[in-house]
């Protein structure tokens, strides 16, 4: 599962309510939020959630809210009001400080439950069977680190992820927004540190399929909308959308295609001397080759004519190669994600950019 997450320190709006139906048109399937935030007005926090919760159910969103003991009285409830209070129903709570083990599994009992992945030990996961947790309804939740250089280890996670999972726990863990960062801090929501200022998508497969997780959410309150539809294309169709300046607007008109060889410093595209046809590709701008940098074989390069590359490392120009666009700063490191026969399709950098 993808996840996204929406805070309660401001208004919901016809905006934010936009936001959540455009995550959830772009595969993400679930909302963190957390009623944990000793600084807002309780009245004004619960009449949110309670806005926030329509929504979810509305948009078939799975909601899960962070709280604690101290912060439901704070609210003005008790542990009685997460059993019985319709706002909690099939809501997941991940819970904070001050819940007994034995109040635990009895929330599991009839709701999803998500424990503290980093603390949970081995004589609490006993205690729980003992008192009849419903495992099937308990996950494994890692927290987001505000605070640069204080999130997690890569390796440290995996073990522990790898350890949950063989106590039968599925895993979650946050990745940074590219938007919209949350204070007060500003610097990225991430649980790993490594992730702080990677492209979410990197980060999102790289949780997925190196370090044991099995659900990802976004920490912090945005994520932009090229992020969004490079993500959805990656998951739904397993493509890759770069955006890219150029003045060659062919490239934009179709989906494009790696050999199933790789190579080491380029990205080669199968259609570009298939569908040259019996144009001639005349040297042009032959410059320096950056990082990102797209590329097509003129006449020079004899049988090569026409073969389109992207530039995975800094190249020197070359008389017999023309440069023919960039590949956006931001996205550039989205290229180490190409594979075999790997789809790429590209588009404006700016996508309020008119056809020309």
């Amino acid at each position: 599962m993808l996840g996204f997450s929406v805070y309660l320190a401001e208004e919901l709006t016809d905006n934010q309510y936009q936001y959540l139906a455009s995550m959830q048109n772009h595969v993400f399937t679930g909302v963190f939020t957390s009623l944990h935030i000793p600084e807002d007005d309780p009245k004004l926090v619960m009449t949110r959630f309670q806005r926030l919760v329509q929504w979810c159910k509305t948009l078939n969103l799975e909601l899960t809210c962070d709280l604690s003991l101290q912060g439901l009285g704070r609210l003005h409830l008790s542990y009685d009001d997460l059993l019985s209070a319709t706002v909690f129903k099939n809501i997941g709570l991940r819970i904070d400080d001050g819940f007994s083990l034995r109040q635990i599994a009895q929330l599991s009992q009839q709701t999803k439950v998500m424990l503290n992945a980093s603390t949970i030990t081995v004589d609490e996961l006993v205690q729980l069977r003992q008192f009849q947790a419903d495992f099937s309804n308990l996950e494994a939740w890692h927290n987001y680190y505000p605070r640069p250089e204080t999130g997690l280890s890569a390796i440290w996670l995996s073990e522990k992820n790898e350890w949950l999972q063989q106590q039968g726990l599925r895993t979650m863990a946050f990745v940074a927004g590219d938007a919209g960062k949350r204070g007060p801090i500003y610097t990225g929501l991430p649980t790993l540190e490594c992730d702080r200022q990677r492209h979410p998508l990197i980060a999102i497969i790289d949780l997925l399929k190196k370090w044991h997780t099995d659900n990802v959410y976004i920490g912090d309150p945005e994520l932009s909308v090229l992020g969004q539809q490079q993500i959805s294309a990656y998951f739904e169709q397993q493509a890759l959308v770069l955006p890219i300046t150029t003045t060659h607007h062919f490239l934009y008109r179709q989906d494009w295609h790696s050999r199933p060889d790789i190579a080491a410093q380029v990205v080669r595209l199968i259609e570009g001397r298939v569908q040259l046809g019996t144009r001639v590709i005349h040297s042009d701008n032959t410059v320096e080759r950056c990082l990102g940098t797209i590329t097509q074989d003129n006449e020079r390069y004899g049988r090569y004519m026409g073969e389109l590359q992207i530039c995975r490392t800094n190249l020197t120009a070359d008389q017999r190669v023309n440069v023919i666009g960039h590949v956006a700063a931001h996205s550039q490191t989205l290229l180490a994600l190409v594979r075999p026969k790997q789809t790429i399709r590209f588009i404006k950098e700016n996508i309020h950019e008119e056809e020309q």
